[in-house]
């Protein structure tokens, strides 16, 4: 009988500590997927990021690094321009990449550093108690915003692909997500088309995906969902934000 479907090789054989709903899961199958398709295991190096994020290196068959919190891009630039024949990929949330990182992301962003950057945007810090990340929605319930965001006071959300498009370092910076099996297909395009713009030596690549968190978010895995349809998409919209390769950048 013929296999249709199965495990990457790239993704260990180990359960995942992630709560019910939580599309990390899904993410992490995916750019298993690619590795295995591009036939880099041997030669990737993934960069763990400080949050729900930090045990990917329990997920993925390739050699991983643990970056101190918001580091994984300064990392990655180290281990790349050490090793250029590696194929370095971080994997990072909101409140690593996007908040204590924010320097480090952008720095490595414009200079053109030939990384991949997969960015987990769930809008909430997740790992540590579910307090107001730099996503996090205005007027959105968080442990730290119990009555909203308020936007005069703590400001407005981050986009960071809008940021970053703005840069002539970045090769690819496009928003995904992973909410149903046409957006799943989607994502995993520009996920491969973030390594091979690696590969091909074009520049800083980042893939986007809006995510949810069910357990922080006081939600079941189906109300997150919707929740994130009806709530996340409007304010990130999904799209190509820029990509060198096609001269493609939205306004």
């Amino acid at each position: 009988m013929a296999v249709v479907f199965e495990r990457p090789h790239a993704l260990a054989d180990v359960p995942m500590h992630y709560c019910p709903g939580c599309t990390h899961g899904i993410v992490h199958r995916l750019v298993a997927e690619v590795i295995d398709e591009l036939g880099v295991e041997g030669n990737a190096v993934g960069v763990a990021s400080v949050g729900c994020s930090v045990m990917s290196y329990d997920y993925f068959n390739c050699d991983m690094v643990q970056a101190p919190h918001g580091r994984a891009p300064a990392v990655a630039t180290g281990i790349k321009r050490a090793k250029p024949e590696n194929v370095v990929f971080t994997y990072q949330g909101d409140g690593d990449l996007a908040a204590i990182g924010t320097a480090e992301t952008i720095h490595s962003a414009t200079r053109g550093e030939n990384i991949t950057v997969i960015f987990i945007n769930n809008a909430i810090y997740g790992m540590t108690g579910g307090q107001m990340a730099p996503t996090t929605l205005p007027n959105m319930v968080t442990q730290t915003t119990p009555y909203g965001r308020d936007v005069n006071t703590a400001g407005y959300p981050i986009r960071v692909c809008e940021m970053l498009s703005t840069l002539d370092g970045v090769a690819l910076a496009q928003r995904v997500t992973v909410d149903c099996v046409k957006n799943v297909i989607n994502a995993k395009k520009a996920i491969k088309k973030a390594f091979q713009n690696q590969i091909e030596g074009k520049g800083f690549s980042i893939v986007e995906v809006v995510s949810t968190c069910p357990t922080n978010w006081g939600m079941s895995p189906f109300e997150a969902i919707q929740w994130l349809r009806d709530n996340m998409l409007p304010y990130y919209p999904l799209g190509v934000y820029k990509d060198e390769t096609k001269g493609d950048r939205l306004k």
